[in-house]
């Protein structure tokens, strides 16, 4: 037969060819790529988009519950918090917050409702912690920590039923505060790495001998670490006496840890960039725990990483791009009204063009993100759970948040610098190095990550090729991979056409939907999609497993694939509000930016590939006549810096369901801003009149009855509110040394702070409170645990 003629004259030498130079995956490297699945990111990796499936996905929505759930237990909880009180004053949540915490379930959004949880969809759970973000950082990651990765999730993934029938109601309850403790000093981006160990052994357990494991562990960086009750633990099992199985080294394994248990030191805390969410260090020295405490049974056993990917693959695409799209709102929010507010050479600094363009930049992110953190919650409730998606919004917000921040703090100037109750940014710019570095450091995820997973994962073919050469049995593995490569020269040859013809048209006949003015986005997409297929084909091909090394162009090819997923979600959102003509400056500035990033990409990729020749092909198929886009115009720029820096619909839109502080708070400094951005815009038509008739000062115009008495009143009621919003706060000397002085017995004072890696690891910190003295933890008698 013909089929049989091919294989093996003509695949079996590239088969032998290929299991030399294409790469092997390593353990840690399989189980996280077998954790999750594709979505829209499989379909850019075809080369050629649907993106008529793209568009009848159904959007993100809230139940009435949900909505119900903000606009009360989360709109109280918001007005319950102070960031300049809780990080300065406090150092804590108060007693009630926590209480509120527990009572109104926010430990358990994500519990289902039979185990007494919310059963919060992925997108409520994601608005909820947007809208505490715009309010404390501190009570955002307070809350978001055990929805994500922690023992619910695992619990509810893997758990047995017995584990779920026990802990999810308690965890639900509020009876006990979970943490999760991965990251260790040896361990950080590399999990894998870890030296905390357990040893299957018999031992004594709650005066009974069972079969269980003995830990030693030194965890850091753990939120709600120092006061939790129960932790989520990571750690190499180990079984000499072959207790469980064959095995000696199980591998990564999870359980959990009850923290009252005798030999584990926890309660002392870290200070994450200033701020004060529970988040520290803990250690156990000679731990012993049943079996039954291993997250799944034995069964589960030496899986641990896998159920680590798998959980991270839902909850790394809702937490921190909640937060980053509440930030980059919020950020564009105050920078919009104060540069309208702001004046400087009698003109408001949001008319010089270079303030301009940091607002237009401001207002086109909020825009951005959020359309991608919806469209990635839709997906997750739809029931998919795409790890290299999440993985891409986790970096990508995360990121763009920092450069919004950033162009905040350029307009503000001196305002954000000054500490105190008045500044409303500077408890955002100290908290995004941490969004940067957690859930997986932004620098490891963008250079091996979001390409180096997403090549093998997403590839129509890659990863049925990888299995099948790696295949113990060989005939098989030879069949399969028969199958598969000519299934992907095929596939790479469409894709070779398609990035010729749309290379050297332009794009102007890629295919696209019936979008109005938006018509030609898509096809530049899709023109990007065939280039960027055809790339990694070759680079596969010609790099084969030391493409897994460059990872400058593994980083980049990530930017490219990025800004296709974003880009992809900026156009669904549009579409999806109904193509508002408002919006479309918001759109076009984000698709030529991104256009833009595409091209220089694809640019540094060809010069810096290894193997000129291919480079040389690949510029001539998909870019002939070079970088063609720049970004954004001027113009472009203008109308979106407009949109946020005038009252408007539009505006509203990108800033939705932000909290603002209600009326009791009328000097927070939040409230200050929007109070004198209401009347600087409300006296604007005076100005004019003034401004027409060569009229700068008051009482001048007021004698050339160029305004009225009630008009003067109204201008100098405004200057007075813009006054009021542009001050900052000082502190008498005393103030801060008595406020210094107060605190000489705080663990954070350098006087009683100690080297934390130096600490016995069986010593705890004697002069700490015990965890159960936390508002957090409830009064209780020893509890009984589930093993018994």
């Amino acid at each position: 037969m013909p089929s049989t003629f091919r294989r093996d004259w003509i695949t079996k030498p590239i088969f032998r060819l290929a299991q030399r130079a294409l790469p092997r995956l390593s353990a840690t490297e399989r189980e996280a790529i077998e954790a999750g699945d594709v979505w829209w990111d499989a379909d850019i990796f075809t080369g050629n988009p649907d993106w008529n499936k793209l568009l009848a996905f159904a959007p993100a929505k809230l139940s009435q519950e949900e909505q119900d759930f903000l606009a009360g237990p989360v709109e109280d909880l918001c007005r319950m918090v102070d960031d300049w009180k809780v990080n300065w004053q406090w150092h804590d949540l108060p007693p009630e917050v926590w209480d509120f915490l527990k009572a109104k379930k926010f430990f358990a959004m994500i519990i289902p409702k039979q185990y007494g949880g919310l059963g919060f969809s992925a997108y409520a759970h994601s608005e909820v912690i947007r809208k505490l973000s715009s309010r404390s950082i501190c009570a955002a990651c307070t809350a978001m920590v055990p929805n994500s990765l922690g023992p619910g999730e695992l619990l509810l993934q893997f758990g047995t039923k017995e584990q779920q029938d026990y802990w999810l109601p308690r965890l639900a309850r509020g009876e006990e505060i979970p943490c999760f403790g991965l990251t260790s000093p040896e361990a950080g981006s590399d999990a894998a790495s870890m030296i905390d160990s357990g040893v299957v052994c018999r031992g004594q357990y709650e005066g009974r001998e069972v079969l269980g494991i003995r830990l030693n562990w030194h965890k850091r960086y753990i939120t709600l670490g120092p006061i939790a009750t129960v932790l989520g633990l990571a750690f190499k099992l180990h079984d000499p006496d072959h207790l469980i199985g064959e095995r000696e080294d199980v591998g990564i394994t999870l359980a959990l840890v009850p923290t009252h248990l005798p030999g584990i030191s926890i309660g002392r805390r870290h200070l994450p960039a200033l701020h004060v969410f529970q988040n520290g260090p803990n250690w156990g020295h000679d731990v012993f725990i049943p079996m039954d405490n291993v997250i799944g049974g034995v069964e589960q056993a030496g899986k641990g990483w896998k159920m680590l990917m798998s959980a991270l693959a839902a909850g790394r695409g809702i937490s921190l791009p909640s937060l980053s799209a509440a930030g980059a709102a919020y950020t564009a929010h105050v920078t919009g009204a104060y540069a309208r507010i702001r004046e400087q050479f009698h003109v408001a600094i949001a008319k010089f063009e270079a303030i301009q363009e940091r607002l237009g930049r401001l207002a086109a992110t909020a825009y951005l993100i959020d359309a991608a953190r919806r469209m990635t919650c839709a997906a997750l409730d739809d029931g998919h759970h795409p790890a290299v998606v999440t993985a891409i919004m986790k970096a990508q917000a995360t990121d763009r948040l920092r450069i919004s921040v950033n162009d905040a703090m350029d307009v503000h100037g001196g305002k954000a610098i000054i500490e105190g109750p008045l500044n409303y940014l500077g408890s955002l710019y100290r908290g995004v190095p941490i969004a940067i570095t957690v859930e997986g450091a932004n620098i490891v995820t963008r250079s091996l990550i979001q390409f180096g997973q997403g090549a093998i994962r997403c590839h129509p073919y890659l990863l049925k090729e990888m299995m099948a050469l790696e295949d113990a049995d060989r005939a098989r593995g030879l069949d399969a991979f028969d199958q598969a490569f000519w299934a992907h020269v095929k596939h790479s040859l469409a894709n070779a056409a398609r990035a010729f013809g749309r290379g050297w048209t332009g794009g102007i006949f890629a295919p696209a939907p019936e979008a109005g003015a938006a018509s030609k986005f898509y096809r530049q997409l899709s023109r990007h999609a065939a280039a960027f297929a055809l790339a990694v084909d070759l680079a596969l091909l010609t790099l084969g497993g030391a493409l897994k090394r460059k990872e400058m162009l593994s980083a980049r090819f990530g930017d490219i694939l990025s800004e296709l997923y974003l880009s992809s979600a900026a156009l669904k959102r549009w579409n999806d509000e109904g193509r508002r003509d408002e919006d479309f400056a918001l759109l076009e500035w984000c698709m030529e930016s991104s256009f833009a990033t595409i091209e220089t990409r694809f640019d540094e990729i060809f010069a810096n590939f290894p193997i000129r020749p291919v480079a040389w092909l690949l510029r001539f198929f998909t870019m002939p006549f070079g970088r063609r886009r720049r970004g954004p115009s001027d113009r472009v720029t203008d109308r979106c810096a407009e949109l946020i820096t005038n009252p408007s619909a539009a505006r509203d839109r990108l800033t939705v369901d932000l909290f603002h502080p209600p009326e009791s708070e009328k000097d927070h400094g939040l409230s200050l801003l929007e109070r004198a951005f209401t009347k600087t815009v409300a006296v604007q038509p005076i100005r004019d009149r003034m401004h027409a008739a060569r009229v700068r000062d008051v009482e001048q115009a007021l004698k050339q009855h160029t305004i009225n008495e009630a008009e003067a009143a109204q201008l100098k009621d405004a200057a007075e509110a813009v006054s009021a919003a542009v001050a900052v706060d000082d502190f008498a000397p005393e103030e801060l040394t008595a406020r210094s002085a107060a605190h000489k017995g705080d663990v954070s004072s350098p006087a009683t702070s100690q080297n934390l890696h130096q600490l016995p690891p069986n010593q705890p910190a004697a002069e700490l409170p015990p965890p159960e003295q936390h508002p957090a933890l409830p009064a209780r008698e020893p509890r009984t645990e589930a093993a018994e």
